[in-house]
């Protein structure tokens, strides 16, 4: 993607669109009820581009036409990445429906290009069947008049060019353009419903909380905190995190849980070796609470299977079983690698390793038990009778914030 955008920079210097073609994916599979999930882009693409307030956006046989209007494309691109449902976007230039001026275009194009190709192709579709050429008269048209015209040793390679000039041609015009960048795909923020994130402050969760709102769920996120044992780094960390997946639904609402009774009670009177199973069960519960009144129909989570002693079959079929709510894990079969490269790709990765610690990292024990029985647990639990009660303060006292991407320089009003 920013190989192509740097391309298109190396054309816009000299060459500005006036247009930006955008397609959508896997939710034009959806028959009736696609208009739904067209609309829905089209309203949060209005939102992401409130700071270009000159552009003018329409729709067209299943695809979005963005009018610049002297606007500029990177911030418009900027937008456009933030937003969900997107298959791909192309920045083009526009011209009437009249095959010399597709020639010129395509040339000015090719000139305009810094560095200069040596092989080019052109690539042609006629949505417009009133057009007097068809798609390969088009390409035949085009791509003659490139090499007659552009010369400087500029050859035709169909198979891997240095540029691909391609031309659409619709009702009311046609468009020219070489790039094809790459959106989000998925469905537009909150189309297939809402769930609870739990967020903590590595590197898992918040690639997990990206990849459910690329599905199109709305998220709320839920972090469990256990001052002193964690510090106020380690909560401003958290609120980071949410800010920067706030870009893709601004505000992202957060809610904070102390835990800290909890967590001190289970450490004197929880098997050590049940520890881990027991806190998760309860962060479940808790979330499990809050969602009814948040209208959540299910809890995210960043569980990648075999990673630590939580997160074998075993414990993951024990700890899934606090809550009736369905458990969505997006990471579960992903290797660490590939988590690791999307958290770079979205921006959290550097907040995520930062060195503080959350409550899932203290009171750890020495030997977590990778396969709990229900049994034993459930017996533990049993034993515990102060849970119920420590639940309710807990679910009582939750903090609720909602996060802003515009508030990178106002996080201390949090504190």
């Amino acid at each position: 993607m920013e190989r192509m955008k740097q391309q298109v920079a190396s054309i816009g210097s000299t060459m500005v669109p006036d247009v930006v073609i955008v397609r959508f994916g896997e939710m034009m599979l959806k028959g009736r009820n696609r208009h739904r999930f067209v609309r829905s882009v089209h309203r949060q693409i209005e939102t992401a581009l409130t700071p270009c307030p000159k552009v003018v956006i329409q729709e067209e046989h299943g695809r979005l036409y963005i009018q610049l209007n002297g606007e500029p494309f990177h911030q418009v691109a900027e937008g456009l990445d933030k937003v969900f449902g997107i298959a791909n976007y192309s920045p083009a230039w526009t011209t009437e429906l009249d095959i010399d001026l597709i020639k010129t275009a395509a040339v000015r194009l090719i000139e305009a290009a810094e560095p200069q190709p040596a092989t080019f192709k052109v690539s042609a579709r006629r949505a417009n069947k009133q057009f007097p050429y068809d798609s390969q008269e088009i390409g035949r048209e085009v791509g003659g008049y490139v090499l007659h015209t552009a010369g400087g040793g500029l050859r035709v390679d169909v198979h891997s060019p240095d540029m691909e000039i391609r031309v659409e041609i619709r009702e009311q015009h046609a468009y020219v353009f070489t790039a094809i960048i790459e959106g989000n795909r998925g469905y537009p923020l909150g189309s297939n419903g809402k769930a609870l994130l739990m967020l903590s402050g590595g590197i898992d969760s918040p690639v997990a909380g990206w990849l459910g709102m690329r599905r199109g769920l709305e998220l709320e996120a839920v972090h469990f905190h256990s001052y002193p044992y964690t510090s106020e780094r380690a909560k401003q960390k958290v609120i980071e995190l949410a800010r920067i997946l706030s870009q893709y639904s601004n505000p992202f609402t957060v809610h904070l849980v102390s835990f800290t009774e909890i967590q001190t009670k289970l450490k004197e009177q929880c098997p050590e070796s049940l520890l881990i199973t027991i806190m998760r069960r309860i962060m479940l519960r808790i979330c499990d609470r809050l969602a009814e009144p948040r209208r959540a129909l299910a809890i995210v989570t960043g569980d990648n299977l075999g990673q630590v002693a939580s997160q074998t079959l075993p414990s993951l079929n024990v700890i899934g079983r606090a809550t009736e709510l369905p458990i969505l894990r997006p990471l579960i079969t992903m290797d660490k690698l590939d988590i690791i490269r999307h958290a770079e790709q979205i921006g959290t990765y550097s907040t995520s390793i930062l060195p503080y610690e959350d409550c899932c990292t203290i009171f750890l024990p020495k030997s977590p038990s990778t396969n709990p029985a229900l049994s034993h647990v459930e017996e533990a639990e049993g034993s515990m009778e102060w849970l119920k009660e420590e639940i309710d303060r807990a679910v009582s006292s939750i903090e609720t914030i909602n996060v802003r991407w515009q508030d990178k320089d106002n996080l201390d009003e949090y504190f």
